[in-house]
Formats: structure tokens, C-alpha cells, sequence
């Protein structure tokens, strides 16, 4: 599974919206393999950040100077926002830029294998908790809300899905919509 989704990740034209004036920001979207099945991993934000508070959303965050990239950006945010090494997360490729039109980001994420199980370590100052959702419960498309916005005058749509008390919506779940696409294109591989 990881070498079809590296392939179709490489094959594909990325969509970017750095020209806009937004924010630079990076995120991680771990895959893991648990109990046969593959996961998404997700981090839910503390009450103390300044933005994006108590909202679900994959470890990552605003470009610093300091990175040399973008990809960079998310392995660092990574680290320090849950404990997971640079090392430790296999990059597959990249997603499609999603602007936030609130906090005006231009996020770019980054699809990576981890290990499982993994000793994690949150900053409870930026996270309050991580939590995982089979794939295969993303991928039930009945189970997710949506409507439609306008932004650079093109159309996007919202989307919004429940699992176990946690919401997943705004930017978040626009990259599990894109990486659903991508998923579905390789899918058939098993754990």
C-alpha cells in the first residue's frame, strides 16, 4: 500500500494557493496499520493555543524561518506537538494546499507512514489529545455533512463527520476528503 500511494502521490499536479498572501503552514497525515486495519492519526488542540482552539486537526503548523521547507515545518511541529521523530515518519508525498479563509493559512500536507504501536508525547500546552479513526470508517460517505463556500472565487466544500464524540471539520476534514480520493485510487492493499 505504501509504495501505491507514493506512486499516485508523485504522479499527481499539486494544487497550491502560496501566491495568495496566506500564512505557510505544514501538516502531518499519519497512516498506521492497528489491529489489521489502517488508521488516520489526529490530534485535538488545547483551549491555550491562539488559534484553532479545542478544533480536531493533524500535528503541524506555521512555517517558521527556521525550516528549510515546508515538509520540514510538519515534521518539526510533529515533534514537538505529540513526540513523533522525523525519523520515524516515512513520507509518501504531498496533498493539495487547503486555505483556511478564517485564520488565512495556506496549509500543505504531507502523507506519512508511522510506526504502531508509538510511545507519543503531547505537548499539553499546544494538544490535549490524540485519537485514531480506521479508514474504513472515514470512507462511508453518507456519514459525512456538507455545504459549499466561495473562496478566490472558486467553490470548496465544507465538510463535517463525528466519530466517538470528536468532530472532525473545516480544513482537517477537506484533507481527509482529498487524501480519501487519493486512498481509494490504491486501495485494495491490506495491512
Amino acid at each position: 500500500m505504501k509504495e501505491k500511494l507514493k506512486e499516485i502521490l508523485s504522479l499527481r499536479q499539486k494544487t497550491s494557493f502560496e501566491d495568495k498572501g496566506l500564512i505557510k503552514a505544514a501538516v502531518l497525515v499519519p497512516i498506521f496499520c492497528k489491529g489489521g486495519e489502517y488508521h488516520l492519526l489526529f490530534t485535538k488542540r488545547s483551549e491555550r493555543v491562539p488559534s484553532h482552539k479545542g478544533q480536531v486537526s493533524f500535528p503541524g503548523g506555521a512555517h517558521s524561518e527556521a525550516d528549510s521547507s515546508l515538509l520540514e515545518t510538519a515534521l518539526r511541529e510533529s515533534w514537538e506537538e505529540i513526540g513523533l521523530k522525523a525519523e520515524d515518519a516515512e513520507i509518501l508525498g504531498e496533498l493539495d494546499d487547503i486555505p483556511t479563509t478564517t485564520s488565512r493559512f495556506n496549509i500543505s500536507p504531507f502523507v506519512a507512514f508511522i510506526p504502531y504501536p508509538y510511545e507519543f508525547r503531547l505537548s499539553h500546552d499546544e494538544i490535549d489529545e490524540i485519537f485514531d479513526v480506521p479508514i474504513s470508517a472515514l470512507s462511508h460517505r453518507d456519514d459525512w455533512e456538507q455545504e459549499s463556500y466561495v473562496f478566490d472565487n472558486q467553490v470548496f466544500i465544507n465538510y463535517t463527520y463525528k466519530y466517538e464524540g470528536q468532530v472532525i471539520w473545516g480544513a482537517t476534514a477537506r484533507i481527509v476528503q482529498q487524501f480519501l480520493e487519493i486512498w481509494e485510487l490504491a486501495s485494495g492493499a491490506h495491512c
